[in-house]
């Protein structure tokens, strides 16, 4: 992928990857499990980053309801050469994340972003897209890359006609 726009989360999820089945006990672990996945990214920027998201996660949760979390930085961390992105990630087994309805989550969002203006823009696409019913219904069933990226792309042209 040569350019990312970096307002379509669809581009940004392409990106980022969706992992499936990833292994793990606590936020630490899996978020680890992901990072180390990620293709697009030295060893030295995920150590960056691991120690970024478990530094937000200490400060409060990023536990949404529905099953959903979307850990991040505190503040952007990527350099004017590195393209941001999203990664979608499943984890082997529900998982404690301190939500605001108690339940455990079956559902990850990794925003890596380069400006506050991008990650706000990422976060509200993602928060939008996840009180979908027809997206829920995707992520409970663990949908392939496909079908999940293409729900992303229906929900971002109706989120366009709000």
């Amino acid at each position: 992928m040569a350019e990312i726009n970096e307002d379509n989360l669809k581009q940004l999820v392409e990106y980022g990857g969706i992992f499936y089945q990833v292994p793990g006990n606590s936020k630490q672990e899996i978020m680890s499990n992901i990072i180390n996945r990620l293709e697009n990214s030295t060893r030295e920027k995920k150590e960056k980053m691991l120690e970024a998201v478990i530094e937000r996660e200490a400060l409060v949760s990023t536990g949404m309801e529905n099953g959903i979390a979307i850990p991040h930085p505190r503040t952007p961390m990527l350099d004017d050469d590195e393209k941001p992105f999203v990664t979608i990630a499943f984890p082997e087994q529900p998982a404690e994340w301190g939500t605001p309805d108690n339940k455990k989550i079956h559902t990850i969002f990794l925003i890596i972003s380069k400006t506050p203006k991008q990650h706000l823009g990422a976060l509200s696409k993602i928060n939008y897209i996840c009180r979908q019913e027809s997206f829920l219904t995707h992520l409970l069933a663990k949908a392939d890359k496909e079908k999940l990226l293409t729900a992303i792309e229906e929900c971002e042209t109706a989120w366009g006609k709000i």
